[in-house]
């Protein structure tokens, strides 16, 4: 194999995979950012510190780090910790089940 088609298959592959872990967007408006409601490693872009972008939180339920949700849906949202607490999403970023430092 050539060093040319080489290059095109590893840009496909590389493609593929930026493609496939992409931040899904903002469609019209149609989904929210809520806070607190992600399990560890499947955050959506831009958690808190301690991460860098989309599946980096280290902790269920960051409350830093955000997943996208239908808008209007999030501050609805309950989920429960492994500690057996109620938690609710949040719109705004949270101090609760921040990662150690």
């Amino acid at each position: 194999m050539s060093n040319n088609m080489k290059s095109i298959a590893v840009l496909g592959a590389v493609s593929a995979a930026v493609a496939a872990t992409a931040v899904p967007a903002f469609a019209d408006g149609d989904q929210e950012k809520c806070y607190g409601v992600a399990l560890a490693g499947q955050n959506d872009c831009a958690a808190g510190p301690g991460t860098t972008c989309a599946g980096t939180s280290t902790v269920d339920y960051q409350g830093n780090s955000f997943k996208l949700v239908p808008k209007g849906s999030c501050e609805t949202m309950e989920v429960t910790d492994a500690g057996g607490m109620m938690l609710k999403g949040s719109l705004e970023p949270l101090e609760t089940n921040l990662p150690a430092s």
